[in-house]
């Protein structure tokens, strides 16, 4: 029984070396584009999109936001305010933490502008107005890093 044991311990030794080799590699830097429509309606949905780009940005990738349909509600600085999710801080504190790391945020250009979202409320996030060539050539970026 002691030599079974023994002769088992001994197999799973090559696993540990890997293990070590693999510990060894540099970090892989991921590009992330995000996307979320989710609004007010669900304030801790709502700002997943923003909390998930903090944790992938403070773990070293480069990460995009782009804001389609409701989620663009999200870009008033009242609407921020007011948006305090379950469980996760304000969206205004995640708002200031998004701004200080320079996590690039679009808001859909069109529907912005269909809930009366303006370049003034943009500037609350330091984001832009996005447009499908926009949306595609994030896509396009955050797909780079598998063909490398």
């Amino acid at each position: 029984m002691a030599r079974r044991k023994f002769l088992s311990q001994l197999l799973g030794l090559p696993f540990f070396a890997l293990g070590a080799t693999a510990a060894q590699e540099p970090k892989k830097v991921l590009k992330i584009m995000m996307r979320s429509s989710w609004g007010t309606d669900d304030p801790s949905r709502g700002s997943f999109v923003f909390a998930h780009a903090l944790a992938l940005a403070d773990a070293g990738h480069e990460v995009q936001i782009f804001l389609t349909g409701d989620a663009t509600y999200l870009m008033r600085k009242v609407t921020t305010d007011a948006v305090t999710p379950i469980g996760w801080p304000a969206l205004s504190e995640l708002r200031e933490k998004i701004v200080a790391k320079h996590i690039p945020v679009f808001s859909c250009g069109a529907c912005s502008r269909a809930r009366g979202v303006s370049e003034s409320d943009l500037a609350t996030w330091n984001a832009k107005y996005g447009n499908p060539t926009i949306f595609v050539s994030l896509v396009e970026w955050s797909d780079r890093i598998l063909a490398e």
